[in-house]
């Protein structure tokens, strides 16, 4: 049984190093790449894939292979920023949450269950409409509508831990909450929190692509999926199939792949995922 369990986890590993290296090398190729390589070629506007175009062209000639790459490069950098920045959030406002409890707990619940009760779709154009829209407006739309759920997830884990019997001891000590946090507490939250920050990165994507296609995120000069597809809209019912169809997929890779991520790291943490 030990081998076996020991053997899943073997591959478990493998595919999570795959997943990340196929995630990097999407990241660096689209970061790293010459811009004439997906810009305005009017000759070949149209054209289905083919040897020379692997997804074929645009309306206005541009290499859809390349434009995908680049657009889904541009999604992981907005994705990373958000994630982080929303888990970081999320990590602070869980701890406090379950430490100081009383008047910061309730503040905080207020917070996480109000925005939660908004319509998340809704709130992401508002604020990325207050913020002017772009790469700024999208990536603090995000960031700022992606940390309740998290929230939840450290602070019960926090709480969970304020009730064993070295953190009741460092109390009585007369060690400070923040100490007792730092030192005790924050340690045992962070596979937790990490799992939680893996898994924000699908839903951060799919969200700036969502606001992008409905035209509230990333101007229509920057390649991103959700602009493509906004664009494939408009030829998709003359047979331009490969304009939606391509970049869709990608898409749908790349968020499968963050969130099998996340599963298997939360199989691989989680002492009772042993005998599944």
């Amino acid at each position: 049984m030990m081998k076996k369990t020991l053997n899943r986890k073997i591959v478990i590993s493998i595919f999570i190093c795959l997943a990340f290296f196929y995630l990097i090398i999407i990241f660096l190729w689209g970061m790293f790449m010459n811009p004439a390589k997906y810009g305005v070629n009017y000759a070949d506007k149209l054209v289905g894939p083919c040897k020379e175009h692997l997804f074929g062209t645009d309306a206005m000639g541009r290499d859809m292979f390349n434009r995908c790459i680049k657009g889904l490069s541009n999604s992981l950098v907005i994705g990373l920023v958000a994630s982080v920045f929303s888990s970081v959030v999320a990590l602070i406002f869980g701890i406090a949450s379950a430490v100081l409890g009383g008047v910061t707990d309730k503040v905080i619940k207020l917070a996480v269950d109000l925005c939660m009760g908004l319509p998340h779709l809704v709130l992401l154009i508002l604020i990325s409409c207050m913020l002017g829209k772009g790469s700024l407006g999208i990536t603090f739309s995000v960031a700022l509508t992606h940390w309740p759920s998290l929230t939840r997830i450290v602070r019960q884990e926090v709480l969970q831990l304020r009730s064993s019997q070295y953190v009741k001891a460092a109390a009585r000590m007369g060690k400070s909450p923040f100490t007792i946090a730092v030192t005790h507490m924050l340690p045992h939250v962070i596979p937790a929190y990490l799992i939680g920050l893996v898994l924000l990165f699908p839903h951060a994507i799919m969200h700036e692509a969502s606001i992008t296609f409905l035209g509230f995120g990333l101007s229509k000069e920057v390649p991103a999926i959700g602009v493509i597809l906004s664009e494939s809209m408009n030829y998709i019912t003359t047979g331009k199939w490969w304009l939606a169809v391509f970049p869709g997929i990608m898409l749908l890779i790349v968020v499968i792949l963050f969130d099998l991520i996340g599963e298997t790291l939360k199989k691989l943490w989680n002492p009772e995922s042993g005998n599944e």
